[in-house]
């Protein structure tokens, strides 16, 4: 059965994401099931041939990322099998299936209209392509990067988008033209967030544990913060403590926090004002590996993961997924408040889960809350639409009713 719609959200006059009306609750969030498995979102590994390289990793072919647009009416996956997949949130359907076996396709970004997207490829060379859904034909190429793109968002607000790469730069760019309006050379490889309102954007420079936030306006300029990400509990642990590896930077909706995702077995949320690292997210296993069966590495490393953490669009949850196959849901509306001077030996509050959501099958490599409906989606080997047991809704809603009864 598809996922029942919810309703959706009035606009407020920008393109930013708008929560859904349906309150996310504690109770709604631990009853989340899936509503719809597609169990042919990825096109099975083919044979290998005599005297051909196995593939690294070996494997089921995963789906490796997801992007919604605005309006939360459809969700588009990006897989290792080199196609495109178009479903439908509200009626639970795949439309269409689009293929780019000549470049491959990851990072794929809806721009703010839902038959476009951008997207990084992973063959022939490491331009960023501007795609039209429609008549799935390329209408940009935006050239540059001299190795793979490994970060790419489009900004909430107008045609802008920012890309990071392994050739250790960051560039801005416009839909518009095909040349970088703009370039950040850094010291590793980057990974990259815009702030809600498009003011503001933070990129994680692996290696160095730092995370620069840049004004939009200015950013040819020094960045106006740059935070140190360090974990004194991870010397208690090992010594020395294992460096982290960032994969992915998103702001909260509210624009207070900075959730920083990570390969190994704990996520982070900085203060997004002053750097501050307020809490750290443990009970679940990194993606960092393919399989639970794999040894874990020294070194840190992205490994297979990515877009496996997310905030929900009201700022009050953080979802992701685990390799056992289990999807975590994080309670953070009750955060401690940090200021002054940032302390880097004060440890963060360290949070478990709210509640482990089994029923994806396998490793949820992509996990991401609709912006605009009451549905979350995760994707590996397959693809899980997930909505709330709304009697659940119903029944928290008619005990506060009775509460309120003089």
């Amino acid at each position: 059965m598809p996922p029942p719609p919810a309703p959706t959200a009035s606009t407020n006059g920008s393109n930013a994401p708008v929560s859904s009306t349906v309150p996310l609750t504690n109770g709604l969030m631990n009853k989340l099931k899936p509503a719809r498995v597609f169990k042919n979102a990825v096109e099975p590994t083919p044979p290998s041939s005599a005297g051909s390289s196995s593939r690294p990793n070996a494997g089921p072919r995963h789906i490796t990322s997801i992007t919604f647009d605005d309006r939360g009416d459809q969700v588009l996956t990006a897989s290792e099998d080199e196609t495109f997949r178009l479903y439908s949130c509200k009626s639970g359907k795949h439309i269409k299936t689009l293929y780019s076996k000549k470049y491959g396709v990851d990072l794929p970004r809806f721009t703010h209209k839902n038959t476009t997207v951008v997207h990084a490829s992973t063959k022939e060379d490491d331009t960023i392509r501007y795609h039209s859904l429609h008549d799935n034909k390329y209408l940009q190429y935006f050239k540059g990067h001299k190795q793979r793109v490994v970060s790419l968002e489009m900004s909430p607000v107008d045609d802008g988008f920012m890309s990071g790469s392994l050739d250790r730069t960051v560039r801005l760019w416009d839909l518009r033209v095909p040349t970088c309006r703009g370039l950040l050379n850094l010291p590793s490889a980057p990974v990259i967030a815009y702030d809600t309102s498009g003011l503001v954007f933070a990129v994680g420079v692996n290696n160095y544990s730092r995370i620069l936030l840049y004004d939009q306006a200015n950013y040819d300029k020094a960045p106006f913060l740059t935070a140190t990400l360090e974990d004194p509990t991870l010397a208690l642990v090992s010594y020395p403590p294992r460096p982290i590896y960032m994969t992915s930077l998103a702001f909260s909706s509210n624009g207070k926090y900075l959730l920083v995702g990570c390969s190994g077995d704990a996520h982070y949320i900085l203060d997004a004002f002053e750097g501050h690292l307020l809490a750290k997210l443990e009970g679940f296993i990194g993606l960092e590996r393919r399989r639970l069966e794999a040894p874990p590495s020294i070194d840190p490393v992205k490994g297979n993961s990515g877009e496996e953490v997310s905030w929900t669009p009201d700022s009050k949850y953080i979802i992701g997924g685990s390799l056992d196959g289990r999807v975590m849901v994080w309670d953070v509306q009750n955060l401690p408040t940090r200021t002054g001077p940032v302390d880097l030996k004060l440890p963060p509050l360290c949070l478990q889960p709210l509640a482990n959501l089994d029923g994806h099958p396998g490793p949820a490599r992509c996990v991401k809350f609709n912006p605009r409906l009451a549905m979350l989606v995760t994707a590996g080997a397959e693809l899980a639409f997930w909505s709330p047991d709304q009697s659940v809704d119903n029944e928290e809603i008619a005990r506060d009713l009775l509460r309120k009864k003089p």
